[in-house]
């Protein structure tokens, strides 16, 4: 029996130390709630990184979530949700009120600027593990290299949860198995996929009926939050083409500001919606201005967290299903497929100046070691970034 409280310790340390986006989250749950607490198996994580890929939602939120529900059910998901997002939504909200003087300073330049050389060797050691993981024929070989290839040249949102499927189907067909939708009881709680459904419909009317600046708040985020699959970085531009080109809610600059803060501060992606939201809600109180933040990180992870509630209590008898065990086979080579391709792409994006070189050669040295924590090596990042 896993003690509530040593878990959520656990999650607080993979809230500390996730930096740049889904794939390099899950070189931290791999480490943290892998390696280290045995909470799941590497298969088990990537068959998760695998479903979420394939839901709507924050990726790597829902995956640590459903690792929640796993060990402590519903409640448990839940606090998991507060402990990884909490504190970076705190910090995107008080950001908000002092961006001159982020923007001044230079922050996320200057004292963060190792930070993106040291979530390469976070995804390169992901890459490593994952790979040697999921690849164990020549099909997921074959599955690997295909999805590696494809989202390196076509880099769209559509394109991943497209090469998830396709995996799965290619999986299927190529085993040539009979009886492959053999029948499983499921009894899904439907109460949830009901909320995920009135949520819409509720915010979309009450947009429609109110110009009340907090309720619009919530439908364009709730919005945000079920029409994007694959996590922060494709959320970005339907935000950026609605908050700043069509209702010009902050400019350019500030836009650009917060993403790059984000980026440099550990926690989920979707966490700048609380830095959003709250300058959507600027120019009135402070108290209204906290809230627009707050609504807006709520109504972002919402539909998420719903669909995972809905879905995960009955993943294991569905991974009964033959064809559903069959395509898991191609998803999770797929999947693996996509961490190597991140890697790939964060190493081309990262300076190949001396001194990243050395940070991505340390970072992925110290976590193939094992004995230094990833807070430990983000800690002493920061430290560097603020004294050089």
């Amino acid at each position: 029996m896993v003690k509530w409280s040593n878990f959520l310790k656990d999650v607080l340390i993979c809230s500390l130390g996730a930096y740049g986006g889904p794939e390099a989250h899950y070189s931290v749950f791999i480490d943290q709630m892998v390696v280290k607490k045995n909470y799941l198996t590497e298969e088990e994580l990537v068959e998760l990184i695998a479903l979420t890929g394939i839901l709507p939602g924050p990726s790597s939120t829902q995956t640590i979530v459903s690792i929640g529900y796993k060990v402590g059910g519903p409640l448990l998901a839940l606090l998991t949700m507060l402990v990884w997002a909490l504190p970076v939504i705190i910090i995107m909200i008080l950001l908000s009120f002092f961006y001159s003087i982020t923007e001044k300073f230079q922050v996320e330049k200057d004292i963060l600027r190792f930070i993106s050389p040291m979530a390469v060797g976070f995804v390169i050691v992901s890459a490593y593990r994952i790979g040697r993981k999921v690849v164990k024929d020549k099909l997921t070989f074959y599955l690997y290299i295909f999805a590696v290839i494809l989202t390196y040249f076509i880099r769209k949102p559509w394109i991943f949860p497209l090469v998830l499927i396709m995996g799965g189907v290619i999986s299927i067909t190529s085993y040539k198995e009979k009886e492959l939708w053999n029948k499983v009881i499921l009894n899904p709680p439907w109460k949830y996929f009901y909320s995920f459904v009135f949520f819409i419909g509720a915010s979309i009317f009450l947009k429609f009926i109110s110009e009340n600046k907090l309720i619009g708040i919530f439908e364009s985020f709730y919005r945000y939050g079920y029409l994007v699959i694959g996590g922060g970085q494709v959320v970005i531009p339907l935000m950026y083409g609605e908050l700043v080109e069509i209702n010009q809610f902050m400019n350019t600059s500030e836009f650009l500001t917060g993403f790059g803060l984000v980026q440099g501060l550990p926690g989920p992606m979707f966490s700048f919606s609380a830095y959003a939201g709250s300058l959507i809600a600027r120019g009135q109180s402070s108290l209204i201005q906290t809230l627009g933040g707050l609504i807006a990180s709520i109504g972002i992870f919402l539909p998420g967290l719903l669909l995972i509630y809905f879905v995960y209590p009955i993943w294991e008898n569905l991974k009964q299903i033959k064809g559903i065990k069959l395509s898991l086979k191609g998803l999770v080579a797929v999947a693996g497929g996509l961490v190597f391709t991140t890697g790939i792409i964060l190493m081309q994006k990262s300076e190949f100046s001396l001194i990243n070189i050395i940070i991505i050669t340390i970072t992925t040295i110290a976590l193939f070691s094992k004995k230094i924590p990833a807070p430990i090596i983000v800690l002493v990042l920061i430290v560097f970034g603020i004294i050089f």
